[in-house]
C-alpha cells in the first residue's frame, strides 16, 4: 500500500482548463492500465517480481516513492508522462504475487474479475458523487493522510506480528480509506484544487491500485475455492 499523494486544496481555475485537466486525467490513467497490465502479465509468467519479507518490503517502497518523487519533478515536462508509465509498470509487476497466488484458487480468474469488478463500481460512484455533489470535500485530506499512515504502520507491524485477524480488519479500512481518497482526489480536479493532470493521474491511480489490491486479498480470504 502507498498513501495517496495530498495536495494543497484550492487555487483559480477557468472551467475550460478544469475540463481540460479532468479529460487529460482521465485518459492519461486510462492509458496508465495498460503497462499495469502488462507488467502484471510478465511478473505472473516470469515470476519477475520484488522479494519477499521485509527486505523486499522496503526494497519495494524505495523503488514506489523513487519514482513518484521522479514523476513530482517530471510533471511540467515531456519526460513527465513516461516516467509516470513506467511506475505503473513497476506497480503491475508488483502484483504478481498476489495474482500468483489468487491464480492459485480454482476460481482465481472469477476472483480476479470480482475485484476488478468491485473496484470499476467503487470509482463509478465515487466520482459521480465528486463531480456532482455540492458539498465540499477538502476537509477530509488530512483525516485521510492521518488514517492512510496510520494503517501503513499498522501494515508494516502485522509483517512481523502475522495477525490474521488484523490483516482482515486492515484491508477492510484501506478499501474504506482510498474509496475516500477517491472522493476527494477527483473533487479536487473538478473544482480546480488540482491542475496538473500528472499529478492528479497519480493520485487517483494510487487510490485505485489499493482499492484492488485489498478487494483481491478479501476476495481470496472470503470466496477462495482450492478444490
Amino acid at each position: 500500500m502507498i498513501p495517496s499523494l495530498q495536495k494543497p486544496y484550492g487555487g483559480v481555475a477557468t472551467q475550460a482548463s478544469r475540463n481540460r485537466v479532468i479529460r487529460n486525467t482521465y485518459w492519461l490513467l486510462a492509458l496508465s492500465m495498460i503497462p499495469t497490465v502488462f507488467g502484471a502479465y510478465l511478473g505472473v509468467t516470469t515470476g519477475l517480481f520484488m522479494p519477499r519479507g521485509v527486505m523486499g518490503l522496503l526494497l519495494f517502497f524505495a523503488v514506489a516513492f523513487g519514482f513518484i518523487f521522479a514523476i513530482e519533478k517530471t510533471k511540467n515536462s515531456a519526460a513527465g508522462i513516461p516516467v509516470l508509465l513506467g511506475f505503473t509498470f513497476f506497480m503491475g509487476l508488483m502484483l504478481a504475487p498476489l495474482l500468483r497466488h489468487t491464480l492459485g484458487f480454482a476460481n482465481g480468474p472469477a476472483l480476479i474479475m470480482g475485484a476488478f469488478a468491485g473496484t470499476s463500481a467503487v470509482f463509478g460512484v465515487m466520482a459521480t458523487i465528486a463531480t456532482v455533489s455540492k458539498r465540499d470535500f477538502s476537509g477530509m485530506g488530512s483525516w485521510l493522510f492521518a488514517g492512510t499512515i496510520v494503517v501503513l504502520l499498522a501494515m508494516v507491524a502485522n509483517v512481523f506480528l502475522q495477525i490474521p485477524a488484523l490483516h482482515l480488519a486492515l484491508l477492510v479500512m484501506v478499501v474504506g480509506i482510498f474509496s475516500a481518497w477517491l472522493l476527494f482526489d477527483v473533487q479536487r480536479v473538478v473544482n480546480g484544487g488540482e491542475t496538473n493532470y500528472i499529478s492528479a493521474t497519480l493520485s487517483i491511480y494510487l487510490d485505485i491500485y489499493n482499492i484492488f489490491t485489498a478487494l483481491l486479498q478479501l476476495l481470496g480470504i472470503g470466496f477462495g475455492n482450492r478444490d
